[in-house]
């Protein structure tokens, strides 16, 4: 049970921290309902219906054009409301919650007073049966569901936010969101892969037809692109090529169809037959599936004509004609090139300021979709790690006199593996570059065929480094031979310290079978 209680929460905590955000309810406490009320999602009305808290349809609800449907409970027959998604779902049980006087006085508890809800919604007659209170606690402590109460608790404080509905809206249809991209950015999409015949990134000998483009993400909520889509194919099976997947369609006036499929997905928030609206959440981005080298969002679009003709379109056709129609701003950029301008109308283009390499490298570390993932970050440590990782990057794709589109190509593949190979720099070595973990180390490997080397840098070596590198007295020339003695002055260091511990090693073997 307590993995399908986790299961649930993994899918579902983005949801209650929203609705936590909006309304001032304890996400764990409605993750709690969530669970206890679905049975984890299970149930016949969380499966067919998208209700996940056991609300029944009222007169008000029927009224207002609310489906519902009949299902027994306290009594045969009962009408319960239908919803469009999961999404909706939480909405309604928010706003159930906040407009019915009985539970008034929950709201005027704080709202990560978790044990003072349930208590608060036991008394007030949520659910007929006894001990809801201790159920949901029990839930909640079990699963430490707590933590999404503390998080949002934290962001809010250090955010100025109050909670509250007018505060938080919600990203829905219903407040003029008619388009939307398939992830949220502010400024850009990094596409690590466009449409069109690429090298497989599985095997090099072979070229293949990429139907999609590949967006760079980081656990990113994927979101629908229009309003009245339907889901109609879902794939929970992460073994497969693509992992992961869900596809959504939208018709026509002239009988046409539109499909968008996202691939490579953590996990999937819909079902098929659930009609989504524009930006609404979809499911969440991974690296599920065979053919994946890497988190990303493989998302592709295939036209159906009316007379049932199918092709596989560029994405950034499709996504110029939402970005015209929704008047999004946003770029798609592959190597610093939008690929929506070749498509987007005469009168909307505006013309591409080319970027240098240098340019493409700043914007791509300045923006969220930085493949170092680190920016914004206060600890000093990573600031000279990011920094000497930046540097050492156009540093190492300027050597050889590459051409401008070589080295943005390079700093973008740099910037998506948070790796910079520096063999430019050492070409003595077989292999050698530094990467940027996800704690926001910076390691050096080497291997020159019998040396064998990965270590940290230190706070003094990342220092001398970013110094070095940013001294504009240097010339290019002169940082190159500095920086390829730093470097190489780590490997040998690095080397001598394996070859005493080994030696210590065999000294120390030696010693004790004389002992023997």
């Amino acid at each position: 049970m307590a993995n399908k209680n986790q299961e649930y929460t993994e899918q579902y905590a983005d949801y209650a921290m929203e609705q936590m955000r909006r309304y001032g309810i304890p996400a764990s406490v409605t993750l709690a309902q969530g669970i206890l009320e679905s049975s984890n999602g299970q149930s016949r009305l969380a499966q067919n219906e998208n209700n996940h808290f056991g609300i029944k349809a009222t007169p008000e609800w029927i009224a207002e054009g609310g489906r519902y449907s009949l299902y027994s409970d306290d009594k045969p027959n009962e009408k319960f409301c239908s919803y469009d998604s999961v999404g909706d779902s939480y909405e309604h049980h928010s706003r159930f919650l906040k407009e019915n006087n009985r539970y008034a006085r929950c709201f005027s508890l704080s709202p990560d007073d978790y044990k003072g809800w349930t208590l608060g919604l036991e008394k007030a007659g949520y659910a007929t049966g006894g001990h809801y209170a201790d159920s949901l606690q029990r839930i909640i402590e079990q699963n430490g569901l707590q933590k999404y109460d503390r998080q949002v608790m934290q962001e809010m404080e250090a955010q100025g936010k109050r909670f509250g509905v007018e505060e938080n809206p919600l990203r829905e249809a219903g407040n003029a969101v008619d388009y939307s991209f398939p992830v949220e950015r502010e400024e850009f999409l990094f596409i690590t892969s466009p449409f069109g015949t690429r090298q497989d990134p599985l095997d090099s000998t072979k070229q293949q037809m990429h139907k999609g483009v590949d967006i760079r993400c980081k656990a990113d909520a994927v979101l629908a692109t229009e309003s009245g889509g339907k889901v109609v194919a879902v794939n929970q099976n992460k073994n497969t090529p693509g992992g992961k997947s869900l596809t959504v369609e939208y018709a026509r006036t002239d009988g046409s169809k539109v499909q968008c499929t996202y691939m490579h997905l953590k996990e999937i928030s819909v079902k098929v037959g659930d009609t989504v609206q524009a930006g609404g959440r979809l499911g969440t981005s991974g690296n599920t599936g065979t053919r994946t080298t890497g988190e990303h969002l493989h998302f592709g679009v295939k036209n159906i004509y009316a007379d049932g003709t199918k092709r596989d379109i560029d994405p950034a056709a499709y996504l110029a004609e939402i970005a015209q129609k929704g008047h999004i701003k946003l770029q798609m950029l592959h190597n610093g090139n939008d690929l929506l301008v070749k498509y987007k109308a005469a009168e909307d283009t505006v013309p591409e300021k080319n970027l240098s390499p240098d340019g493409w490298m700043k914007k791509l570390l300045s923006s969220e979709d930085s493949g170092v993932g680190i920016s914004g970050c206060n600890d000093p440590i990573v600031e000279m790690a990011m920094t000497a990782f930046a540097s050492l990057m156009l540093l190492a794709t300027q050597i050889d006199n590459r051409e401008e589109e070589e080295q943005k190509t390079a700093i973008s593949a740099a910037m998506d593996l948070r790796t910079i190979d520096l063999k430019p720099l050492l070409p003595n070595m077989k292999n050698c570059d530094l990467t940027i973990g996800e704690n926001g180390k910076a390691i050096l490997k080497a291997d020159n065929g019998e040396l064998h080397v990965s270590r940290e840098l230190t706070a003094s070596e990342l220092n001398r480094l970013s110094a070095t590198l940013n001294n504009g007295t240097l010339t290019e020339e002169a940082k190159q031979m500095r920086v390829t003695g730093m470097l190489n002055t780590v490997i040998l260091s690095e080397a001598a310290s394996q070859n005493f511990e080994q030696g210590m090693t065999r000294q120390q073997g030696q010693t004790e079978n004389l002992r023997r």
